[in-house]
């Protein structure tokens, strides 16, 4: 072996042992997010006490649980995952007999739950797809998936649509943000609408990037399953972590009030999570102030993005006594800088004379933003 091999080696390594570990957490927790679900359904059809709890069961499951990603939602959910693919308890048994709790079996997570189930064995749930193929199926996708892809198969209520974007995940490995895309741009449909459908799939399947590990620690049930902090796990571009770090420290130097709340901070939205680059809580303005970078030149969706940011603050985060929020939004290419408030609207005259003084002026922030452009592009 000489020096190049060396190197050759180590990286080869070092990327594989790498992605096995991601496979392995997410193995877990698919496991638990499905016994979880399996949980709660059998509280709701046998629970001593569930006439008690009712339609209120996974709100005051998740406000007493108190474990970190196990929101209303995400109970919700696991609910749905269960009885979507009831079947994972017996394609895996070997590893459920491994972490299930002491005194319960296997055979315990096999039994007649949903309609799927018939005695001990289970149908499969499509028809023309015999009980053996169907289990070698599950446990084909139940090795290629995480559970954010199970969260996007999970909406889909046609079982040969849902079979079609299973089929496609385990034969090209897309990350969350590619298979999502394809049941948004409907590639189900337009395969089946084509008269060439092995070409229309194979098309389709060329513009699919098969999920790195990067991609898959940024899936937010990583970060709460092995509980790390979010702002250490998330990646960003060289160029945007040197900003936001850099413009997090312009702010709190301009003074005026400013305190430091968040980096990255996750906000849910419906059944999806999304992330404000920086927040801040203005202490003379008494109002939330929410910064989204982007490294790009201005599109549409970028205001509206923050403005839905600013709505969920005005509706979830805003305690008395608190203005409305304000968002700052920064758009750059490399040889423009462009700065957007948008924030809510501000009727008190004393509130918007502070708010002229207080807060960075666009002219400001134009500056830094061509400043620190300027000093990424010397490097």
């Amino acid at each position: 072996m000489d020096f190049k091999g060396l190197l050759s080696s180590i990286s080869k390594t070092h990327v594989l042992l790498q992605q096995s570990a991601v496979n392995a957490v997410n193995r877990h927790i698919t496991l638990r997010n499905w016994l979880i679900g399996f949980y709660i359904v059998e509280f709701e059809q046998k629970g001593e006490d569930r006439a008690k709890y009712g339609d209120l069961l996974l709100e005051k499951l998740a406000r007493r649980i108190k474990i970190s990603g196990l929101s209303e939602t995400n109970l919700k959910n696991f609910r749905r995952f269960y009885l979507c693919y009831s079947s994972i308890g017996q394609t895996v048994s070997d590893e459920f007999q491994q972490i299930i709790p002491i005194g319960q079996t296997v055979s315990d997570l096999s039994k007649p739950v949903v309609a799927s189930v018939s005695g001990n064995r289970v149908s499969s749930p499509i028809k023309g797809v015999t009980v053996a193929q169907y289990k070698k199926h599950i446990v084909q996708l139940f090795a290629s998936a995480s559970f954010s892809h199970f969260t996007e198969l999970i909406k889909i209520d046609d079982a040969y649509k849902r079979l079609y974007y299973e089929l496609l995940l385990i034969h090209t490995q897309p990350s969350v943000r590619d298979l999502r895309r394809a049941i948004h741009t409907l590639s189900y449909e337009r395969t089946g609408l084509s008269q060439n459908k092995k070409l229309s799939l194979q098309e389709i399947e060329k513009k699919i990037k098969p999920a790195q590990a990067a991609d898959v620690i940024k899936d937010f049930y990583f970060f709460d399953f092995l509980e790390l902090p979010q702002s250490e796990t998330i990646h960003e571009t060289e160029l945007e972590t040197a900003l936001l770090t850099h413009l997090e420290k312009f702010i709190l130097e301009l003074g005026n009030g400013f305190c430091f709340e968040a980096r990255q901070k996750r906000l849910l939205i419906g059944d999806e999570y999304f992330f404000v680059d920086m927040v801040f809580y203005h202490r003379i303005l008494h109002c939330h102030v929410l910064i989204e970078l982007k490294v790009e030149k201005f599109v549409s969706y970028h205001a509206s993005q923050l403005k839905s940011y600013l709505n969920y603050y005005e509706k979830n985060c805003r305690t008395e006594g608190d203005n409305p929020p304000i968002g700052i939004l920064l758009v750059t290419d490399k040889n423009n800088a462009m700065v957007e408030y948008a924030g809510a609207t501000i009727e008190e005259k004393m509130f918007v004379s502070k708010y002229a003084v207080m807060l960075p002026t666009k002219k400001q922030l134009e500056n830094f933003l061509k400043k620190e452009l300027k000093k990424y592009k010397t490097k």
